[in-house]
């Protein structure tokens, strides 16, 4: 089975994608990490349970790594124009014990599987060949935490919890059949829409408010 691991915002650039989930949710999101092996960095916050959200960009001092970037980084015009089309929360990774159960055709959905770091594995992370989202973002990225879990206790608690997501796309049922023959837990709501966007439900301090 898989499950919900976290929910991403990919920016253009790490202090515009901060100022935008301060715009939704009334919380400055503190600095994460630096993917030193991926060229990229964060800033991250706990949602409750085991969810966290991640604000992730390029990284401008960071390396150009032996591979293309996770969440279509390496796109950057491409970021861009989502980000200014107003689809900023983009996608979602689910983590699972093992990926033996994503069938040889669903592989093709999500990628390769890429041991992380590349030099001293810790992890490993789905990415297809270009660095696409898979499903440009309907079909979450998989992780494979080998036995060691992202600790929340690393991840800044501003009193926020995740209450639901939904995903607007133009073949709902399509991106539902996968959910279910993935088992995925708690996935997304699918609805009918014009294209696909995503909106996060998110409990706050100060009231209920809607990530986009």
């Amino acid at each position: 089975m898989l499950k919900l691991d976290h929910i991403t915002v990919i920016a253009p650039t790490l202090s515009e994608g901060v100022a935008h989930v301060r715009t939704c949710l009334d919380l400055d999101v503190p600095f994460g990490t630096r993917h030193l092996y991926m060229g990229t960095h964060n800033h991250r916050l706990q949602l409750g349970k085991t969810v966290y959200l991640e604000i992730v960009a390029l990284d401008p001092g960071g390396i150009m790594p032996p591979r293309a970037r996770w969440f279509g980084l390496d796109d950057q015009k491409k970021v861009r124009e989502y980000w200014d089309n107003g689809r900023r929360l983009r996608g979602w990774v689910a983590s699972s014990k093992s990926f033996d159960m994503v069938n040889s055709g669903d592989r093709q959905i999500f990628g390769e599987e890429v041991a992380l770091p590349f030099d001293a594995p810790e992890f490993a992370f789905t990415i297809p060949a270009d660095g696409s989202l898979p499903l440009n973002g309907a079909a979450p990225s998989l992780i494979d935490h080998r036995d060691d879990p992202t600790s929340m206790s690393e991840i800044p608690d501003l009193g926020a919890d995740l209450v639901s997501i939904t995903l607007e796309h133009p073949e709902p049922d399509r991106v539902t059949a996968l959910y279910e023959r993935l088992s995925i837990d708690t996935p997304p709501v699918v609805v009918k829409g014009l294209e696909l966007k995503y909106r996060a439900a998110i409990a706050t301090p100060s009231g209920p408010k809607e990530l986009t």
